[in-house]
């Protein structure tokens, strides 16, 4: 029961990101996208194993961010310069990580695209 429990509760934050988060909103979207396309290029098991780890990376990411962020808030409600940092530095990681995974994905879809198109 504590596992249904658990779940539950981890279901309520990631709804509560996607409601509360702009960039969440962002990163499920282009997930969904991302995924169609896969689906559409046929990806092979591979390709398919390294798009969901780079999805689920991000997403995860970007929850982490959001919870340093809104701890941060409870905090330190006014704007202090470690607070910032802390809040600059999660940002950071969310960035670092997307990058990455755009670079990934033009590995992955440029050459099935091309192969399309030619």
């Amino acid at each position: 029961m504590r596992f249904v429990t658990s779940v539950r509760n981890a279901a309520r934050g990631i709804r509560a990101a996607l409601k509360s988060e702009r960039h969440m909103r962002f990163h499920f979207f282009a997930a969904v996208v991302v995924l169609i396309i896969g689906w559409i290029l046929k990806f092979s098991s591979i390709e398919w194993a390294i798009l969901l780890i780079v999805i689920i990376g991000m997403m995860a990411l970007e929850l982490v961010n959001t919870a340093l962020e809104t701890l941060v808030d409870l905090v330190e409600p006014d704007q202090h310069p470690v607070a910032g940092k802390v809040k600059d530095i999660a940002a950071g990681a969310c960035l670092v990580f997307a990058i990455g995974a755009a670079i990934i994905g033009f590995i992955l879809f440029i050459p099935k695209l091309i192969d399309l198109l030619v």
